[in-house]
């Protein structure tokens, strides 16, 4: 296993590779990604213990995901028990992605907490309740919570972009895992900045600019109809470019995925 420095442009590329690899199985994938949805609004409803599992099954899944993206290369039939292949993978290996996962939710609720010292909660509670008008107070909280949110969670994301693959793939220590990701992902910050910029702009500012214009049009209702589905398929080529990172960033004996 050997770490890899690219260039800031490369931050493209992994984006066409991923639009590369969403074709080799799109129904496959959206699938997966539908599956995950659903599960995460289904455990969301259960207070603490259903957001909890969500969190700690997150390194587990995004393994699954990784190996279905393994298997579309191959031409293997992608199923929904990929998901279920850390916990099959022998007793250190399901321990260890167990223990990532508890990692993950520490550092999430660590996260909310610093959050919950910087922005107002209670004022965004009108916008949760539809109880009362929204105020331009709220609506500042609501940007604040967008912006300190992105910037906490940015070194939480290098812990865990590479972690449960290194676990699973290169037999690495959790301790090992998470240092391995902090660097890879440090060490490409260029093109991590560029993708992500990308992806900031296909998923976040193209829909909320579409939706505006619908809005305008009086047409709010039909713009949900066009931009939900676009907006899963854009999540789910996003999640198939991971595996584009993985392969950039990490040399392994594997099938080599194509530009």
């Amino acid at each position: 296993m050997k770490l890899n420095t690219v260039e800031p442009k490369e931050g493209y590329t992994w984006i066409r590779q991923g639009i590369w690899l969403f074709k080799q199985n799109p129904l496959g994938f959206l699938m997966l990604v539908f599956m995950y949805v659903f599960a995460a609004q289904l455990a969301v409803i259960v207070p603490v213990i259903g957001v909890f599992a969500v969190l700690l099954l997150t390194p587990t899944l995004s393994l699954g995901f990784m190996t279905a993206c393994r298997q579309a290369i191959q031409k293997e039939r992608i199923r929904p028990t990929v998901y279920l292949i850390g916990l099959q993978s022998g007793v250190l290996i399901r321990r260890r992605i167990l223990q990532l996962g508890l990692v993950y939710a520490a550092l999430i609720l660590l996260l909310s907490f610093v959050l919950s010292l910087l922005v107002d909660f209670e004022l965004l509670l009108p916008l949760m309740t539809s109880e009362k008008p929204v105020t331009p107070e709220a609506l500042r909280q609501i940007y604040l919570v967008l912006f300190f949110g992105a910037i906490l969670y940015i070194p939480v994301a290098m812990l865990m972009w590479f972690s449960p693959v290194l676990v699973a793939w290169a037999d690495m220590s959790i301790a090992q895992a998470l240092f391995s990701s902090c660097l890879a992902c440090w060490r490409n910050k260029g093109a991590f900045f560029f993708y992500l910029t990308i992806w900031s702009a296909v998923l976040i500012a193209i829909p909320l600019t579409v939706g505006m214009l619908f809005d305008a049009m009086d047409l709010g209702q039909v713009a949900s109809f066009i931009i939900a589905p676009i907006s899963m398929a854009g999540l789910t080529v996003m999640h198939c470019s991971f595996y584009a990172t993985w392969k950039a960033c990490f040399t392994e004996d594997e099938v080599i995925l194509a530009a």
